[in-house]
């Protein structure tokens, strides 16, 4: 096989004869009958240069040049031939190979691989880039805290708070007369309120406790309560307002009461008396309007009084020398709630209760209505009324003689107006 591994550059003139062209031929079925390897070929132009050049030979024989060429060459070479180019030989040919030899490491066989005629193997990769962008300002780094939403509502509702109150009086030179005294007043009340589709809970609690000090009187009591209550609610459907409901109430005090500051023997004590009540009945309530009223049609009420003394005289209507009081009857609780003007709030509870056992119809009251007076957030003004009407506690007076009187029930008034500081939290 013809093979010429490299590209062979002919230079020849226009005057190159047929017999030079057939010698050419020659030379290069000469080169190849060597087996020459692609770098042991001799150097094409030393060929080229040794043609002889007759200039006798007429132009009309380069295309019986090209046609032997093509039909020894262009089985194996490709054959390009150049005649404008500007050289001492006035044309150009070049030859280059179609075919590359390859040998077997193991077989040592030889084959020939056709060149591809795209020497371009790899296309051009575009890479894109980013100018920088300068700022004039420093760019701060913000931390931002992440606040997690609630996967339902927030049933629950909690309300705390605690006060104090305190008022003062003095005199100098004071032509009117009068006694400096000073009077403190503390309050906490803590509430839970669990609302959802079918049910309600509510819990309070709460305490008050106020001294008062007069000039050569010394320290006397003016408030004294401890209260606890909780009453669940069950209602059919979730556009009633009715709530089929339990309830249970505990009140007591926290020190001795005295009638007058000079007493040795208190009138009351801690759990002389307690009150303890336990109903079932319905609830009407009314969240937006702060309203709820209750009535149970059976409520257990107790009266507990734990001193020996007080019990032995029958204070607080039980039997002398009995420790406690039960009653069966009948109960209505009412809670309103309103801002009457800006600042101005109005709480109002009522409790009626009557015994169906012991005189029914008499009935008991325990009524506070009081208001609040918002200064800012942190200063308050208050005004409390507190009327209590029990049957079962009877008057003591002492006569003339020195003997102790009994007589009827009446009704129990206190009243309180106070500024102070109020947190609620």
């Amino acid at each position: 096989m013809l093979l010429i591994a490299s590209t062979v550059k002919a230079q020849v003139k226009d005057s190159v004869s047929l017999k030079t062209a057939i010698d050419t031929m020659s030379v290069v079925q000469s080169i190849d009958s060597t087996y020459l390897m692609p770098n042991e070929y001799p150097a094409n132009d030393a060929i080229l240069d040794s043609l002889t050049i007759q200039s006798e030979v007429k132009p009309e024989m380069l295309s019986v040049e090209r046609a032997l060429l093509d039909s020894l060459l262009s089985p194996y070479y490709y054959i390009e031939i150049d005649s404008t180019g500007k050289n001492p030989y006035g044309r150009e040919v070049i030859i280059t190979p179609k075919y590359r030899m390859v040998i077997d490491e193991y077989t040592l066989d030889t084959t020939y691989v056709p060149i591809p005629k795209k020497i371009d193997y790899f296309s051009k990769r575009k890479t894109y880039g980013i100018d920088t962008i300068g700022f004039s300002n420093a760019i701060e780094l913000v931390s931002i805290k992440r606040t997690k939403k609630a996967k339902e509502p927030v049933w629950w509702k909690h309300k705390n708070s605690i006060g104090f109150d305190l008022n003062e009086v003095a005199f100098v030179n004071w032509n009117a007369g009068g006694v400096n005294s000073v009077s403190g007043l503390f309050k906490v009340e803590f509430a839970r309120l669990y609302e959802k589709l079918y049910t309600i809970w509510n819990n309070e609690v709460s305490a008050r406790y106020g001294l008062n000090n007069q000039q050569n009187t010394g320290l006397i009591k003016t408030d004294d309560e401890i209260r606890v209550a909780s009453s669940f609610g069950y209602r059919k459907d979730t556009i009633s307002n009715w709530y089929f409901t339990a309830q249970i109430s505990f009140r007591t005090q926290f020190t001795d009461g005295y009638s007058n500051p000079e007493d040795e023997d208190p009138i009351s004590r801690f759990f002389a008396p307690a009150y303890f009540h336990l109903g079932v009945g319905g609830r009407y309530n009314l969240p937006e309007q702060l309203f709820s009223i209750y009535m149970s049609p059976l409520t257990l009420k107790s009266t507990y009084v734990l001193d020996e003394k007080l019990s032995n005289e029958g204070a607080f209507g039980v039997t002398p020398g009995e420790r406690s009081r039960h009653e069966l009857g009948i109960l209505i609780q009412t809670k309103w709630e309103k801002e009457i003007f800006k600042n101005v709030a109005m709480v109002n509870n009522l409790d009626l209760y009557s015994d169906y056992i012991n005189e029914f119809g008499n009935i008991d009251v325990d009524w506070i209505l009081s208001f609040q007076f918002k200064i800012n957030k942190l200063f308050q003004a208050s005004f409390r009324s507190h009327v209590i009407y029990d049957d079962d506690i009877k008057t003591k007076e002492t006569n003339e003689d020195g003997e102790v009187i009994t007589s009827g029930a009446r009704v129990q008034l206190k009243q309180q107006l106070g500024i102070g500081i109020i947190y609620n939290f």
